[in-house]
């Protein structure tokens, strides 16, 4: 489901598969694109592309936060539903009109999400 625009680690689907309220992730912009980390580890990449920056902003709405600045980052805190929903966002293909319906569907779901309880990861 990436493109060229957008990589997902294998850590993401890891992480992704034990449920969990509450994990502290971090939303970086460096010169490559915006990085969403975990623990410092990498689970989404956007790249510098018309469509990885759309992605990357639209990942930043799923979390909740601002795009940081250059060199920045920012911390999100969410469930492992909200990142699943944030790396299906990152992984559209913005070209596709059909992407924008999924995109709609996604981005009310994780706001839906972002409530969250009070467990810690």
């Amino acid at each position: 489901m990436t493109g060229p625009h957008t990589k997902v680690s294998d850590y993401a689907d890891e992480l992704m598969s034990v449920p969990r309220a509450h994990l502290r992730l971090e939303l970086t912009q460096d010169e490559e694109g915006l990085a969403l980390l975990h623990d410092g580890r990498e689970l989404v990449r956007c790249y510098l592309t018309r469509q990885g920056m759309a992605a990357g902003g639209f990942m930043a709405q799923a979390l909740g936060v601002a795009i940081p600045s250059l060199g920045e980052s920012v911390p999100a805190r969410v469930s492992t539903g909200v990142l699943y929903r944030t790396v299906g966002v990152a992984s559209l293909d913005f070209d596709s009109e059909a992407a924008y319906v999924l995109l709609d569907r996604l981005l009310e779901e994780a706001e839906m999400q972002r409530g969250g309880s009070s467990d810690e990861t």
